[in-house]
């Protein structure tokens, strides 16, 4: 899809579709760097799917996932799967990287919470996850999604799309803020990080690749 100028390589979208099926889930991805922000998920985790939706909205990046899975023993499995393919697309979508602004940070509030997140779309896998208060990853969510899946979420996301990703949750008291903000916190990193700039030509690398 592009738009009237298809001779604009900036002008086209980039986009990924993927799909993965096991014995413990079924998901479908398809994503839209240049989107605005629309999404329809649904993966059986109604919280997750109001994190993934959040992801969409505040980083203008198209969604639309479908997943089910053995949420009826742990949404763990399901959450996991998702985050995998999600990488796995935004990787195939970034492409080569030409004409990217490679980095990306943000500081994101919701009330008491206060989150940092910086990406760099490199290609170097690595992810950093700290500040979270003592007993959040043993929180329960909306009756199946674990506090401690954020840190897995951010880590697989990370693995899968080939990127740098640091989360610091600077404060916060309520679970529910803490893990909305740092979605939204690596969403505004996002749009950052993977927005065109037209000043850039060709691969904003000093080696000349990503």
């Amino acid at each position: 899809m592009s738009t009237d100028d298809p001779t604009d390589d900036r002008a086209t979208h980039r986009t990924a579709s993927l799909a993965r099926t096991t014995s413990e889930s079924s998901v479908s991805v398809r994503i839209d760097l240049d989107g605005t922000g629309r999404g329809t998920v649904s993966t059986g985790v109604r919280f997750y799917d109001h994190m993934l939706l959040s992801l969409a909205k505040h980083s203008l990046i198209d969604l639309d996932i479908e997943a089910t899975g053995d949420i009826d023993v742990d949404a763990h499995h399901t959450v996991e799967d998702v985050a995998i393919l999600l990488g796995d697309a935004l990787k195939e979508a970034l492409g080569d990287k030409t004409g990217i602004s490679r980095f990306g940070d943000a500081t994101v509030p919701l009330d008491e919470a206060l989150v940092q997140a910086v990406v760099d779309v490199a290609g170097r896998p690595y992810a950093v996850h700290v500040g979270e208060p003592s007993g959040q990853e043993y929180v329960v969510i909306g009756g199946q999604y674990v506090g401690s899946l954020t840190r897995h979420v951010i880590e697989t996301l990370a693995h899968h799309a080939g990127i740098a990703l640091h989360v610091r949750v600077i404060s916060g008291r309520d679970p529910h803020h803490i893990v909305e903000a740092q979605f939204k916190a690596i969403a505004r990193a996002l749009r950052a990080a993977v927005a065109r700039d037209p000043r850039v030509q060709g691969v904003p690398s000093a080696k000349g690749v990503l």
